[in-house]
């Protein structure tokens, strides 16, 4: 009987995170095996082709503060070009659809200095968090019994301040406001700089750039720099052992002996691996109280970007839906016109599952609302159901439900002995974002060849 493959370091998945951690540890000199159960890499990236164009159908932009991102790409020759913003936008709230410029969104004079209130108040509360120990902030207690559907409750006063709130939610954490945390939405701002800078496209706005070919090519070029050997594709881990000169990873190709694993996957996916008693109370209690956020994301094709032609940069804020927040996604120098778009929080749920032609139909119709009878003319469309990715459950990351943080938080990033974690959820700057995918893998790598010198 052959005896198993033992390596340095195993890393469970071949996402961003994984293929950082695993690089790093590779060019440190010690042996890495890395397990994907999918047959591709990349995770909650995906490349996708729409009119014989390359698209993002899952993580994308960049923003400017996104350095570690910005970086790769530069070291992997990809070009970066700005996000497409000519124009007005459009805001549709409690029914009205309304076309507007610059940055203040066209609700009711009360609604604004409401919302600019509730905008002011949330990001002084996020800078007394720290996004590496949230539990330890004064309020701590407070905010993760409170949801943010409580929080505008008690700090909003105007119906359209809420609605606008509600439509940001939905967009950043692909959830409803009563099923995160307070404290967990303040995490997230406190590793963004502010609310301000996750929404917006314009200078530190976290979507103001996008990898020209697609955000997909990182991982693809983080893989191709790998020794030769150390990626296994459609290697579902079933089950982790730990003794105390090891661990042994069970998956669908074999089984491996490692000296120290690290896991770089959602909370949510690594409790289907069955650990043992390898994991503390703590991490297991996370895991099941750290579900992933509802979003389907799809894309649509024109013959020309008629939107722009009517003045419109094809930005749109619904709380109608079901499809949106809606962005231009033309590729540079192409004479046709791409839309991309969201089904978020309870709109995807609806439509998770279903055939792919009852969501074309949806966006049709939300799109026809946003910009007319034009809308319903598109010439291609494809989207990626998240939700149903057996792989992922969901996206764009996992978020803390009510009074997580403060119980089992502490056990997000804390090893077990020999498994480390990493995730963009792990992240302590752009938590959810491949630029904080980046950084946990670098955490964890560390962390790993510290204990391996």
């Amino acid at each position: 009987m052959t005896a198993p493959e033992r390596v340095d370091v195993c890393v469970i998945g071949a996402g961003v995170a994984g293929l950082r951690t695993a690089q790093q540890l590779a060019e440190r000199g010690l042996s890495v095996r890395v397990l994907e159960a999918r047959d591709r890499v990349g995770g909650r990236t995906l490349g996708g082709n729409l009119c014989g164009q390359a698209v993002d159908l899952g993580g994308q932009w960049l923003g400017s503060g996104q350095t570690r991102a910005l970086a790769l790409c530069e070291a992997f020759g990809l070009h970066v070009y700005e996000q497409y913003t000519d124009g007005r936008r459009l805001m549709e709230i409690a029914g009205r659809l309304r076309g507007y410029e610059g940055t203040v969104p066209p609700i009711s004079l009360l609604g604004l200095v409401d919302t600019a209130w509730g905008l002011n108040r949330l990001n002084r509360a996020a800078r007394s968090v720290d996004p590496a120990a949230p539990w330890q902030a004064a309020d701590a207690a407070t905010w993760d019994r409170m949801t943010m559907e409580q929080w505008m409750q008690r700090t909003l006063h105007t119906h359209g301040g809420r609605k606008l709130m509600q439509s940001v939610m939905r967009a950043l954490y692909c959830c409803e406001p009563h099923e995160i945390s307070l404290l967990s939405v303040l995490s997230g701002v406190s590793a963004a700089g502010s609310l301000e800078t996750q929404v917006e496209v314009k200078g530190e706005g976290a979507q103001r750039f996008k990898v020209h070919g697609g955000a997909f090519q990182i991982a693809q070029h983080l893989a191709q720099r790998l020794p030769p050997g150390t990626l296994t594709l459609d290697a579902p881990v079933h089950a982790v052992e730990q003794s105390e000169s090891g661990v042994t990873i069970r998956h669908g190709r074999g089984e491996l002996q490692a000296t120290r694993l690290v896991v770089a996957m959602p909370p949510a996916q690594a409790a289907r691996i069955h650990f043992g008693n390898a994991l503390s109370s703590a991490r297991l209690q996370l895991q099941s109280r750290m579900p992933m956020g509802s979003i389907i994301k799809a894309l649509v094709a024109y013959e020309r970007p008629f939107w722009r032609e009517q003045g419109w940069s094809g930005e749109v804020v619904s709380d109608q839906g079901p499809f949106g927040p809606i962005a231009d996604a033309t590729p540079p120098g192409s004479s046709q016109g791409f839309l991309v778009g969201f089904f978020d929080g309870a709109h995807s749920r609806a439509l998770a599952g279903v055939d792919e032609s009852l969501r074309r139909e949806a966006a049709m119709q939300s799109l026809q609302r946003y910009f007319g009878p034009q809308a319903a003319l598109p010439i291609g469309y494809i989207d990626k159901d998240w939700i149903s990715d057996p792989w992922s459950l969901g996206g764009y990351a996992g978020f803390m439900a009510p009074g997580t943080i403060t119980t089992c938080g502490h056990a997000l990033r804390a090893p077990c002995g020999r498994i480390h974690w990493a995730g963009s959820e792990t992240a302590l700057r752009w938590i959810g974002y491949i630029d904080g995918a980046i950084s946990s893998g670098e955490r964890a790598a560390d962390e790993v060849a510290a204990l391996s010198a």
